[in-house]
């Protein structure tokens, strides 16, 4: 058997790759929708991707089942629990309880592991060339190492109401039902790590086992003395904002994210043209700089999503593709840094890129305003905002700041005031900047807080 794991830092997400050494086939788990690392794969180990599946409707990314399908004419395999609101829009044969996928020596048990959505399956993968039983199981969003996948999540961006107590329920059943009724040898592959908004406090090591679980999660004393009132109140306390565009891509995978095929190479285009679609407003210019160098001078309405610090998830925050629908020029040194932000971008559905520029020459440019801490308590705002996560405000936040996240603020502008100025900060200025720079396009008189909160503790000293 093969088994190989393909991590994205990006937005923490794991993919699995698994093949029969005897028959050449194999299978890929939750794939991303920038498929070609799975295609390498499948030729350098000479296998044919002959099936693909998801443990459940992804809400952090969209989902590349359909693409990979479409490019290896796999079998689509997707979950057909969790009842008529949670049915995929799109073909496939339906998975449930019991059910199994063969793949020569391979047998993939279906497991139904509701709590995180109500759809949501794991998957116990039998070696059968060495094994008669269940040795590892792919657990989606379900169990994660260390921690739990947060029921709440249909709620905070998915437009569900009280959902989360349904959820936590079902969580608990699964937990006891169905993890902790295997034994303590199997391996568990979850589908995110560290970083990740899907849960409260994941781990950074790639895997777990059941039996460590068992014995050293949070969780499980509550499983085990069947306190499922505490377990609920433990799950559903602290969870961490979750960015609003969690709901879109709900949406899309649950209907079928869009097949790209075959892209181009991306152009690189004159600094003339690109000035005069600014101009014209029908472009949307990235700054893929960090905060610092923007702050120094960017191109007038553009977004800041720094290349090297989570593009993906930053560009989910900053461009919603659904009411902002211009295509994207970016600004990258090179093609292969430019293509390799598209691929980024495309795993959150933000998939009309142009082309690129490799500087600012020629272009228009604008310096965003910033308040140094000292200066911040003589200078006039109408609202200081902290854009850090609700539990980074709980523990300490400036006198008289709001809150909002900065991966809900562009959806959320109902919170802000429709004229004046707003002061931002977040703790260190990445977030901020990100955040800002949305606003700004948005329309909004947008001052950033120098050097952000950090800054502000150290003057205050």
């Amino acid at each position: 058997m093969l088994l190989e794991r393909i991590y994205d830092e990006d937005l923490s997400q794991a993919s699995y790759f698994i093949g029969c050494q005897q028959t050449n086939d194999a299978i890929v788990i939750d794939p991303r929708r920038d498929v070609q690392v799975y295609l390498d794969m499948a030729e350098a180990n000479g296998m044919r991707i002959a099936h693909v599946t998801e443990t459940h409707i992804h809400a952090d990314y969209l989902s590349g089942t359909r693409e990979l399908a479409q490019a290896t004419g796999a079998t689509v395999h997707l979950s057909g629990e969790g009842g008529a609101d949670w049915q995929y829009g799109f073909d496939g044969r339906r998975l449930h309880d019991g059910d199994t996928i063969e793949i020569g020596n391979l047998t993939i048990a279906v497991d139904h592991t509701p709590g995180h959505t109500p759809e949501h399956l794991s998957l116990k993968l039998t070696d059968g060339a060495a094994a008669d039983e269940p040795g590892y199981l792919f657990t989606g969003d379900f169990v994660f190492v260390g921690d739990l996948g947060r029921p709440d999540l249909l709620d905070e961006a998915a437009g569900g109401v009280d959902t989360r107590y349904e959820g936590a329920k079902q969580m608990f059943a699964s937990l006891r039902d169905k993890l902790l009724a295997l034994p303590d040898y199997v391996q568990i592959y979850p589908a995110h790590g560290s970083g990740s908004a899907c849960g409260k406090a994941l781990g950074a090591v790639p895997t777990t086992t059941v039996g460590y679980e068992r014995n050293f999660s949070w969780w499980s004393h509550y499983v085990a003395n069947d306190d499922e009132q505490g377990f609920i109140d433990e799950l559903l306390a602290g969870q961490p904002d979750a960015p609003a565009y969690f709901g879109r891509m709900k949406r899309q995978n649950r209907d079928g994210p869009a097949i790209l095929g075959h892209r181009d190479r991306l152009p690189e285009l004159d600094a003339g043209a690109v000035k005069k679609d600014i101009e014209d407003g029908s472009i949307v210019f990235v700054d893929t700089r960090d905060q610092h160098e923007v702050h120094r001078g960017t191109v007038p309405g553009s977004i800041n999503v720094p290349l090297f610090n989570k593009p993906a998830t930053h560009a989910g925050w900053a461009y919603d593709p659904e009411s902002d629908d211009l295509p994207l020029v970016v600004l990258a040194d090179n093609r292969e840094l430019a293509q390799m932000l598209w691929d980024h971008l495309i795993r959150v559905g933000i998939d009309d890129v142009s082309g690129f520029v490799t500087g600012l020459d020629g272009l228009p440019t604008v310096v965003p305003e910033l308040v140094s801490p000292e200066d911040l308590t003589s200078t006039n705002f109408d609202l200081l905002l902290d854009v850090r996560n609700a539990s980074e405000y709980a523990e300490g936040t400036i006198p008289g700041a709001q809150q909002l996240s900065a991966g809900r603020v562009l959806w959320n502008q109902d919170q802000l005031p429709d004229d004046g100025t707003v002061v931002t900060f977040c703790r260190s200025g990445v977030r901020n900047s990100v955040a800002a720079s949305a606003l700004r396009r948005a329309g909004h008189h947008v001052v950033e807080l120098e050097g952000s909160y950090l800054g502000w503790q150290a003057a205050q000293k």
